[in-house]
């Protein structure tokens, strides 16, 4: 059963106030009463005593998971979209609630699996995190490194450059697609599909391929 907006954006709260910021409980005025704290209750996520309110295991998941996304949300609307900064946290939140499970695994990988969203705080990492720290080093390089000739499929593509990040989405180098490594000199010459496409060696070394 899926949330409510309203009692995602409560557990994002807990999780800082409980999580983060290292609190036994919260006595927060507001987080005791109202239509999302039933709902929360209703699901297990939450416990209240004595108007003191804590996370069960099942809601310290999902607030992981919602604060995951969120600034996941933040990072993609900075490294992708550029959005202002002033207008960073506003977007970020009605976007993280687009983010079902899984998509975000799709997010994470395609920014690299950032370890920091936007505003310096953590983002707890995920499945797609984990299997990546568990490849072996050999499995993966940088389209850079390779003999040409290869065919390779792009694992991730790690940078924090807007305008690198820009021209590996145009070329369509997504995590999972098929390249086609044709030339390294005079320049780097890639395949996707049936284009083309010149690239640098600095570009090349930010996709990372299996």
């Amino acid at each position: 059963m899926k949330l409510s907006d309203r009692a995602e954006e409560i557990l994002e709260r807990l999780w800082i106030e409980l999580v983060e910021n290292e609190k036994k409980y919260s006595t927060a005025s507001g987080l005791t009463q109202g239509p999302e704290i039933s709902e929360l209750l209703r699901c297990g996520q939450i416990e209240i005593a004595l108007d003191k309110v804590t996370l069960t295991e099942k809601g310290l998941e999902e607030a992981r998971d919602c604060i995951r996304r969120h600034r996941l949300a933040e990072r993609l609307m900075v490294d992708v979209l550029q959005v202002r900064k002033g207008l960073v946290h506003e977007t970020g939140c009605e976007f993280e609630h687009l983010l079902h499970k899984g998509l975000d695994e799709n997010v994470c990988t395609l920014l690299g699996h950032p370890e920091t969203c936007p505003h310096g705080r953590p983002i707890p990492d995920g499945k797609c995190c984990r299997e990546s720290r568990k490849q072996v080093q050999k499995l993966i390089g940088t389209l850079a490194d390779l003999e040409p000739k290869k065919k390779v499929v792009v694992a991730y593509v790690q940078t924090q450059d807007k305008e690198a990040l820009s021209k590996i989405m145009a070329i369509g180098a997504y995590p999972g697609t098929e390249i086609t490594l044709l030339q390294k000199f005079p320049a780097i010459v890639i395949q996707i599909g049936k284009s083309q496409f010149a690239i640098d060696e600095k570009l090349a070394s930010r996709i990372h391929v299996r």
